[in-house]
């Protein structure tokens, strides 16, 4: 992502939340990671409360977009010289995707730095069947703790195992936010964006389940900002981050979608034993739904609310709708990663009406 599209895709924060709470100080955070997904959200937070920031990755994914702070050029994997005597308030980890590159970095900056800040996952979980999950449920123990391969498999497991490698280091000084599906403008997943494009697309739109089926997400711009906060504040612990205040439910989002992109789109709503029956995966051909009485109905169904009394907001779903389509459109007709698309949804919906 170049600068000048961060830049746009960041204007409309202006209308986000604002915290009135004044800044104690001026911290030194410093980033891993930093040009991604996440990181770009919480430099701009971060420099925008009058912060330091430092940014440490490999130099190789838009290394422009942030000429006026310092970065710092390593990897993970096995070059961490560059932040060796260093000394930050805290470092917040994007980019710990494989546990031994955790344990390095926090072993390395324990000495120097205050705070540790790992993105965690709520697929840490280990029984998603549960809903109402706080942040004490059983989490996944991996049978080799050794492994490295990031698979979808491994993914949960290897997220707990980092949380361990932080907490070792850092202990008490440490914070794991187990962050639900993360959305907005610039996602590279196309997880939300997908139902956005369609919607505003129109004509008859396959919609999975029931308008009461319950979904969970947040705006990346959220959870930077309760990054930031965290940091700030010092909020250490686990927390569930992912929104919004109240149970959210797919007809209703699919409603928001519908009226804040002005479209004249048909819901049709098909149920799962079709889908099921037709081999339509939840959450990748329908992404953000889970059929509400599978083994991954707990999924979308955590609890958030020790985040929400320690400062976590969520700004309007129409303005992550609004802004994820604006992106989207900005990217001149890129060919969507994830959902249905338009041969079978024609295909399932003629089947489907019979």
């Amino acid at each position: 992502m170049k600068r000048r599209e961060f830049l746009a895709l960041t204007a409309a924060c202006l209308t986000a939340p604002v915290w009135a709470n004044v800044v104690r100080r001026p911290l030194k955070i410093l980033i891993l990671g930093g040009t991604g997904f996440i990181g770009p959200h919480q430099v701009e937070t971060a420099l925008g409360r009058g912060h330091e920031v430092t940014i440490f990755n490999r130099g190789k994914s838009a290394p422009e977009m942030f000429p006026q702070i310092e970065t710092l050029l390593g990897d993970r994997k096995d070059d961490l010289k560059a932040l060796k005597g260093r000394k930050w308030d805290a470092v917040i980890d994007n980019s710990g995707f494989v546990p031994r590159w955790v344990k390095d970095s926090a072993e390395l900056l324990k000495p120097n730095v205050g705070h540790y800040v790992y993105i965690s996952s709520i697929s840490a979980y280990a029984d998603n069947s549960k809903v109402d999950q706080d942040e004490s449920a059983e989490v996944i123990q991996l049978e080799n703790p050794e492994v490295d391969a990031n698979t979808p498999k491994n993914y949960g497991g290897m997220k707990v195992l980092s949380e361990n490698y932080v907490k070792a280091s850092f202990g008490e000084r440490s914070t794991l936010i187990r962050s639900g599906l993360v959305v907005g403008p610039g996602d590279p997943t196309d997880r939300f964006t997908y139902w956005p494009v369609r919607v505003f697309r129109g004509g008859r739109v396959l919609a999975p389940g029931t308008p009461k089926d319950p979904i969970q997400c947040i705006d990346v711009r959220d959870l930077a900002r309760w990054t930031i906060l965290a940091v700030e504040q010092q909020h250490y612990g686990t927390y569930n981050v992912t929104g919004p205040y109240h149970q959210l439910t797919m007809g209703q989002f699919l409603e928001t979608v519908k009226e804040t992109v002005n479209s004249n789109a048909e819901l049709v709503w098909v149920d799962w034993d079709f889908l099921s029956k037709n081999e339509v995966s939840p959450w990748t051909d329908l992404p953000l739904w889970v059929p509400p009485d599978s083994e991954m109905r707990g999924f979308v169904r955590k609890d958030v609310s020790k985040a929400i009394k320690a400062g976590l907001t969520f700004r309007p779903m129409s303005e992550t709708v609004q802004d994820s389509l604006a992106w989207y459109r900005s990217l001149d007709g890129k060919e969507l990663k994830t959902g249905l698309s338009p041969q079978r949804e024609k295909s399932l919906l003629q089947k489907w009406q019979g």
